[in-house]
């Protein structure tokens, strides 16, 4: 139950007065999101008020976002951005794994246990185990092992039309790791551009680091360079081939703009994060920001977490030469936070071709459960009050709805359901600018029953 002292004699009202105290407990993050607040009646009996002023805090609160109401359920805590200081007890639904089980979770992207090659990885183990005794009980490079870096430069090569040297790549656990030692090799003292929306997660990890990040809008074309130069921004984290989670694909237009503003100016640097583009399912690949640069002012990220699993937890970056020796020489203490035993693993199998296989495998798969997917909307309740859109790349798409509930109502009513939803609202900064009644889905680790079932839930909801 919610304690607050509240004050009869002061100059402000009872009202305002617990308006503000639950503010900041949300603000704090001591109230999570999707917490269910005490009824009115409750919490009135409770503070020994009357429950027009419990009513008109709440009120209050529903109009500036920081609650909503499902109807006959209750009031609770709306996604916000939290300062960052605040050390919330759970983080949005749509940034961490789910801390309660969903029927049907939107928001999550996992994979499948029968499309994990199991077999074939407990092969490669074995064959691991056996041919690189000497190598498994040695230090690895700080880089990474060079039989892993070899292997990921030969497949840019022959996918990506990428080439890079061995050296220039730095093996980590996990991207999120990979922005740590990026903050380390370029600076603190920069501000930091990210796109808005966006995964908020990579916002949040500079500025848990001290390091200032500005949100530049995004337009058709992607992020916008004409903010961005309003901006002190010296550094700027984009996903040119599929942004997250709009889906757009940036042209070659921009990314000469971009690539312009990077060279204006020494010490500017652009970090293409690449999450996804294995899974493009219309045309051929999208060549990389990496690959057509010429002032080495790109610096590329991506990882096997998409394409393998996500608690493999293999992540790549590749540096500029002369960024790569200043690392060497600035970073190159440190010890390479992936295990030998998996990076050989891993190396093993992509030089005998089983991850080209996978590859392929996974991309026919994932066509399939996307078409699926977007069959049963076709095929539902929902069908002519649903647009789809940005489905031609990548594990997610955009449902749009025709319906009047706002995001906050609509992701209420769907959690109280057991359906966890992600309005692309929740991906924005400035919420204000966000496209109302677009959900984000995100559909690999989806079962077509489960997902028949929820569409047939949100018809009713809307």
């Amino acid at each position: 139950m919610l304690t607050y002292s509240l004050s009869k004699t002061s100059n402000i009202a009872l009202y305002e007065q617990l308006y503000r105290c639950i503010k900041d407990d949300i603000l704090s993050g001591r109230l999570a999101c999707g917490e269910k607040l005490p009824s009115k009646r409750a919490l009135s009996d409770h503070l020994e008020t009357s429950i027009i002023t419990v009513k008109a805090a709440y009120e209050q609160l529903i109009a500036e976002g920081y609650v909503y109401s499902v109807e006959k359920k209750g009031y609770y805590v709306n996604s916000v951005e939290l300062p960052p200081h605040a050390k919330p007890a759970k983080l949005p639904f749509s940034d961490v794994e789910p801390q309660v089980q969903f029927r049907l979770d939107m928001v999550t992207n996992h994979i499948s246990k029968e499309y994990f090659p199991f077999t074939v990885w407990a092969r490669t183990m074995r064959q691991v185990l056996l041919d690189r005794e000497n190598e498994l009980l040695l230090p690895t490079p700080y880089n990474g092992s060079k039989a892993l870096r070899d292997a990921i430069a030969e497949y840019l090569w022959q996918f990506r039309g990428m080439h890079v040297d061995a050296e220039q790549i730095i093996i980590g656990a996990g991207t999120e790791f990979l922005y740590l030692l990026l903050i380390q090799l370029l600076g603190r003292d920069r501000c930091y551009a990210v796109e808005d929306p966006g995964y908020s997660r990579i916002a949040r990890t500079y500025e848990s680091n001290g390091v200032a990040a500005e949100h530049i809008p995004i337009d058709e074309c992607g992020l916008s360079v004409s903010k961005l130069r309003k901006t002190g921004s010296e550094v700027v984290h984009i996903s040119p081939s599929h942004h997250y989670p709009t889906g757009i694909v940036m042209p070659i237009g921009r990314r000469q703009e971009l690539l312009r503003w990077a060279g204006e100016r020494e010490g500017r640097y652009i970090l293409e994060d690449d999450y996804d583009s294995e899974f493009r399912f219309v045309g051929k690949p999208i060549p990389t920001l990496f690959s057509v640069d010429k002032s080495e002012r790109v610096i590329y990220l991506n990882t096997f977490s998409k394409t393998i699993s996500p608690s493999i937890r293999i992540s790549y970056m590749i540096l500029p030469p002369t960024l790569a020796e200043v690392y060497r020489r600035k970073l190159g203490f440190y010890s390479c936070s992936v295990s030998a035993f998996e990076q050989y693993t891993l190396a093993k199998f992509m030089i005998d071709g089983s991850y080209e296989k996978h590859i392929a495998r996974m991309r026919n798969r994932y066509r399939r459960k996307r078409d699926a997917v977007i069959s049963a909307v076709a095929s539902s309740p929902l069908s002519g009050r649903v647009e789809i859109k940005e489905q031609d790349a990548g594990l997610h798409f955009i449902m749009k709805l025709n319906t009047d509930l706002t995001d906050s109502k609509l992701k209420g009513a769907a959690l109280e359901a057991g359906i966890n939803l992600a309005p692309l609202s929740d991906y924005y900064y400035d919420r204000s600018k966000a496209e109302p009644h677009c959900i984000v889905i995100n559909y690999s680790g989806i079962e077509l029953d489960d997902f028949e079932w929820g569409i047939k839930v949100l018809a009713d909801i809307i």
